[in-house]
C-alpha cells in the first residue's frame, strides 16, 4: 500500500472516529446523561452539574476514541510519537 493511500485511509478513519466520538455526545445529550448531577446541585451551581456530567459521561467515549486511533495507526502501519510515552519514559529513566 501506498503511503498516499496510508495517509488517506488514516485521515478517513479519524474522520469516522470522531464521528463517532461526536454521536456519542449527542446520544448522551438524547437520554439526557449530560443533566443527571443537576438535581444534587443549588440552582445556583446548575451549570458547574452540567459541566461534571459533560465531563464524566464524555471521559469514556474519549479512552474509547484514544484506542480507536492507536488500533488505526497499528493497523495501517503509521508511525509516530505519542506524548504521552516520552513522558512516562523521561520518568522511567529517572526512576532507575
Amino acid at each position: 500500500m501506498s503511503k498516499s493511500n496510508k495517509n488517506f485511509l488514516h485521515h478517513l478513519g479519524v474522520g469516522i472516529g470522531f464521528a463517532g466520538l461526536i454521536l456519542w455526545g449527542y446520544l448522551a445529550d438524547q437520554f439526557g446523561l449530560f443533566t443527571l448531577l443537576k438535581p444534587l446541585f443549588p440552582e445556583s451551581h446548575a451549570g458547574a452539574a452540567l459541566m461534571l456530567g459533560v465531563m464524566l459521561v464524555m471521559t469514556p467515549g474519549f479512552f474509547i476514541w484514544k484506542y480507536y486511533n492507536r488500533w488505526l495507526e497499528k493497523r495501517l502501519q503509521i508511525k509516530g510519537r505519542y506524548y504521552e510515552d516520552d513522558f512516562y519514559q523521561k520518568d522511567a529513566r529517572k526512576n532507575q
